[in-house]
């Protein structure tokens, strides 16, 4: 049994590299609250608009491609720490005023820290977890991205107070985006003392340095045991990336991008991104949109925390099922309101809160969860790269469109697009996600093999 201090330092170990999760959810939600006063400041059409919230997906995107392969090269622990090096250089450079080019390539630089992040922290922490835990303690990673996203709502609610419309058209935005650079420097200050991955560790025989860490996470009859299992593993006839798809793991390999994919068209970063648009269609003005964004936030906090305490005790595959059939129901709701003008804005409110708290007991944390676990050990930074890939362009895709949709379609059936998608989910994950609960990393890896 592990003792408080293992559990201490492994507890530790997660929550620096949440941090990464943290900035993911405070660098993409700040838009929300800058949107609205930028496109009044660049004189923003739909598809200008559009492309001004999600042009941090193209950096996102370029992060994920390249992250498997750094992390596979450098290790987990640098590339993380190029991350917040990523996040702390965008933030910087949005403070300083500049024309819309400018805005681009500081956001730009910011996704490629979003997406090495989106990658490594949930890779970093699913090698140091024991199986047991796994779920739970990669749950967290989600919790970051959550209290990320509260933390700037609260913030960009608060800078928005600070001073007139005129001063937040001109100045405040800035604000907003800046405000990332003191957790950027938190994130790379405490990533010095975290360790690296055990297992990238016995991918590099460096075999002292693996066997000390998982000492410090477990007893020493199971840390032997782990390192004998990890040793096992990589002894065993090695893949490439390539050969990836003419094996066994092929089936991995498509359920980790689908999932991915899944995770996003459902419409999630439609409500993170333009919340506050949304609430301004039912009437609501500028202060309480935004406290209606933060109500949406501690939701999806206090929600992701159910996920975190069940997650390992109901399975993957239940707490998908459960959350991707009642984002669906939320969802026809949604559009319901505004197809028959319903004037209550509480319903509106309450549909989408459903829908925040179905998502972030399931496809939320969830999706990291699976992918983080189901490619076998030499390749599952390349994989997890490729599926991650995906993940970032379907998020680009919905932000992008979701503007325009909303100005072609009408929101009713913008929102029943992301319903049908939801039932899609749903089905997909009756038919092929795979039980993954209390298994170790190589115990799955020999499910596919």
């Amino acid at each position: 049994m592990n003792t408080p201090s293992k559990k201490s330092f492994l507890y530790k170990c997660t929550i620096v590299a949440a941090i990464g999760g943290f900035l993911f959810g405070y660098d993409t939600a700040v838009v929300s609250g800058a949107i609205g006063y930028m496109e009044t400041y660049f004189t923003l059409d739909a598809a200008a608009k559009g492309w001004a919230a999600s042009c941090a997906l193209i950096g996102c995107m370029l992060g994920a491609m390249v992250a498997g392969m750094l992390s596979d090269s450098w290790g987990r622990k640098k590339v993380l720490q190029l991350a917040a090096l990523a996040f702390a250089v965008s933030s910087l450079g949005i403070l300083i005023p500049m024309n819309f080019t400018g805005f681009i390539l500081f956001r730009l630089i910011g996704g490629i820290g979003i997406g090495l992040a989106s990658i490594l922290a949930p890779l970093y922490i699913s090698e140091i977890a024991p199986a047991e835990s796994r779920g739970r303690l990669v749950s967290i990673y989600q919790l970051g991205i959550v209290i990320g996203i509260l933390v700037i709502y609260f913030v960009n609610a608060g800078i928005a107070s600070l001073n007139s419309e005129e001063w937040n058209t001109h100045t405040g935005w800035r604000w907003m985006f800046g405000s990332g650079l003191l957790p950027s420097v938190i994130f790379l200050l405490l990533l010095i003392n975290v360790p690296e991955s055990p297992r990238w560790l016995v991918q590099k025989n460096q075999i002292a340095s693996a066997e000390a860490i998982l000492l410090k996470i477990n007893n020493a009859d199971v840390a032997a045991a782990e390192l004998a299992n990890i040793q096992a593993a990589i002894a065993e006839k090695q893949i490439s990336l390539s050969e990836l798809w003419s094996t066994g793991f092929r089936k991995a390999l498509i359920i980790g991008v689908i999932l991915a994919i899944l995770s996003q068209i459902t419409g999630i970063n439609v409500i993170m991104y333009y919340a506050p648009e949304i609430f301004k269609q039912t009437g609501a003005d500028t202060e309480s949109s935004f406290m209606q964004t933060i109500i949406v936030g501690t939701i999806n906090f206090l929600m992701t925390l159910v996920a975190i305490r069940y997650v390992d005790r109901w399975g993957r595959k239940k707490l998908l099922l459960i959350g991707s059939l009642g984002m669906a129901i939320c969802l026809l709701i949604v559009g319901a309101c505004f197809y028959y003008n319903i004037e209550q804005a509480w319903l509106l409110l309450v549909a989408i809160l459903a829908y925040i708290s179905f998502f972030a007991i399931s496809l939320g944390p969830l999706t990291f969860v699976v992918v983080s676990e189901i490619f076998p050990n030499p390749v599952r930074g390349r994989a997890m790269s490729v599926a991650i890939f995906f993940l970032w362009l379907s998020v680009y895709v919905v932000s992008q469109t979701f503007p325009m949709l909303l100005e072609s379609l009408g929101a009713a059936y913008t929102f029943w697009i992301y319903m049908i998608l939801s039932a899609v989910a749903f089905l997909f994950v009756v038919k092929f996600i795979p039980e993954t609960k209390g298994k170790s990393l190589e115990e799955i890896e020999h499910l596919w093999r």
